[in-house]
């Protein structure tokens, strides 16, 4: 559908395997709540669709059947036998809280209902196949439904759906007509294999036939590959990252694939949710406060100080860890970097987050070794809140990071960020220029722990100005992260998406 310049509202279908409220595992359900919200604020008609998993509270959501007996083929040729395809139903939710706004949930019993969590199974490339087949075929036939402008696929679980529109469906009426979005939120995870050793006989081109769902041929494709050679338009979480990801020390093997789509391939900074994130109205935290009323926020400090047991030592500096913990949070720096630090400067941490054994190991034993090192080493949803109200500085060092929201919801409330220059960090963040009294933050470019000192040393010599200190903050906090930017400029990729799926159907 061409769209006029008097009508530019576009129909959006977001596929994915997580979304919030119903379910919650990372950034991208945050990104499938706030994104078509953000989309249906500035006119445009967005609706999400997921699995069904057990665990979504059907008491909570309540909704209604769609579909019922939707029949989904396994496999790409052959009869349509009772073994040749699968029975799913699709059920919407009308959200009161959000507009109404539409989200339809694909259920199945075998890989869904029998399944209850999100990820973790052997069987989820199969997973993800069905709920890609499941709903174009949801789309294509029914009649009685909205049909979208553009699907949306987001990250490896969705990127069999421009793979099948312009394979298997390419002569449909109604799909064929359809154009997709493949959204890459983090490259390094394409499928249920290291894609970094694969043999010779398990290697996907993206070019092959997809195997029958159940097939265990499929556990050995990359769906992320599949998604960038076959979608109208590519985008990542931020500029930067789309930049990096055409190169080899970010491409994950798929940067001479991503340079040959370099014109289709867009990247836009993700936002972040500025109701949700507020020191004027975060009920969480004790004491509100605003870019005008910094004093009260210095009382959030010593609330934090209470929270992890550290002294209560007058404005001693407080650096905050909120992450993940993992490698590609760049914590192998912080591991060489930390304990020089602690005996050359005089600051506190405190750490939020759980991950990979090794790095809970290290701050465990760090902790131990210094009373200045306070962890919470497990998940918690409200604790960062106090860390981005109280501690100074936030530390994220990665190695690399397709956009990241801690920064930005840290510099909401005036935490100073201290990143390394890679990705949406880059993007988001400006490093403070003291000659001009510019910069949001402080950024360092070498991935190595003399990199991560040095900026340390500019950190504490600064934090000793106070005038100086409250211009970073106030900078930081007066930053635009809303979703409302980024809506405008999707919207803008998927119009481009439409044209870019009519020119292919062009005589060449």
């Amino acid at each position: 559908m061409r769209l006029s310049k008097k009508n530019t509202a576009l129909k959006i279908l977001f596929v994915a395997s997580e979304a919030s409220p119903f379910v919650k595992v990372g950034g991208l359900g945050e990104v499938m709540y706030s994104l078509p919200k953000a989309l249906r604020e500035i006119g445009h008609d967005a609706r999400v669709m997921i699995p069904k998993y057990s665990s979504i509270d059907s008491a909570k959501f309540p909704m209604t059947v769609v579909k019922e007996g939707l029949l989904v083929p396994k496999g790409v040729v052959g009869g349509l036998s009772e073994n040749d395809q699968m029975i799913c139903n699709v059920k919407k939710f009308l959200d009161p809280d959000n507009g109404h706004a539409v989200t339809y949930l694909l259920e199945n019993e075998e890989y869904y209902e029998q399944r209850g969590s999100v990820y973790g199974y052997d069987v989820d490339p199969m997973r993800w196949a069905l709920l890609s087949r499941g709903a174009l075929e949801f789309v294509r036939t029914n009649n009685d439904e909205w049909r979208p402008d553009v699907i949306v696929a987001s990250d490896w679980q969705g990127g069999l759906i421009p793979n099948y529109i312009k394979t298997v469906y390419k002569d449909d009426s109604i799909l064929s007509k359809i154009a997709t979005a493949f959204s890459i939120h983090n490259l390094y995870f394409q499928g249920m294999f290291d894609h970094r050793f694969v043999s010779e006989m398990d290697y996907d081109d993206g070019q092959s036939e997809i195997p029958s769902i159940g097939d265990p041929k499929m556990s050995k494709m990359n769906f992320m590959r599949r998604g960038i050679r076959y979608a109208d338009v590519i985008n990542t979480v931020s500029p930067n990252y789309a930049r990096e990801i055409t190169t080899s020390e970010y491409g994950e093997l798929l940067d001479n694939l991503l340079q040959e789509r370099r014109s289709h391939l867009f990247g836009i900074l993700n936002g972040i949710n500025y109701d949700a994130y507020n020191p004027e109205t975060d009920s969480y935290i004790n004491f509100k406060y605003n870019a005008k009323n910094l004093k009260e926020r210095a009382k959030n400090k010593e609330i934090l100080r209470q929270k992890f047991n550290l002294p209560q030592v007058n404005n001693k500096f407080i650096i905050g860890i909120v992450s993940r913990l993992s490698e590609q949070k760049g914590l192998d720096v912080l591991m060489e970097a930390i304990e020089p630090m602690l005996n050359n400067f005089d600051f506190e941490m405190v750490v939020v987050g759980q991950g990979d054994s090794k790095y809970m190991s290290f701050f465990t034993d760090l902790e131990k070794k210094y009373p200045s090192i306070k962890t919470h080493l497990s998940y918690d949803a409200i604790l960062p809140r106090f860390v981005f109200a109280g501690a100074d500085a936030i530390l994220i060092p990665s190695k690399f990071e397709p956009c990241g929201l801690t920064q930005m919801e840290a510099m909401r409330y005036g935490c100073v960020p201290i990143v390394r220059k890679t990705g949406g960090l880059a993007d988001s963040v400006e490093d403070y220029n003291p000659t001009k009294q510019t910069g949001t933050g402080f950024v360092f470019e070498k991935f190595d722990k003399f990199a991560l000192f040095g900026t340390m040393i500019r950190v504490l010599e600064t934090y000793k100005y106070p005038k100086f200190w409250e211009g970073i903050q106030k900078r930081a906090m007066s930053a635009n992260f809303s979703w409302t930017n980024s809506a405008k400029e999707y919207a803008e990729i998927f119009k481009k998406a439409i044209d870019f799926n009519l020119q292919s159907k062009k005589p060449q």
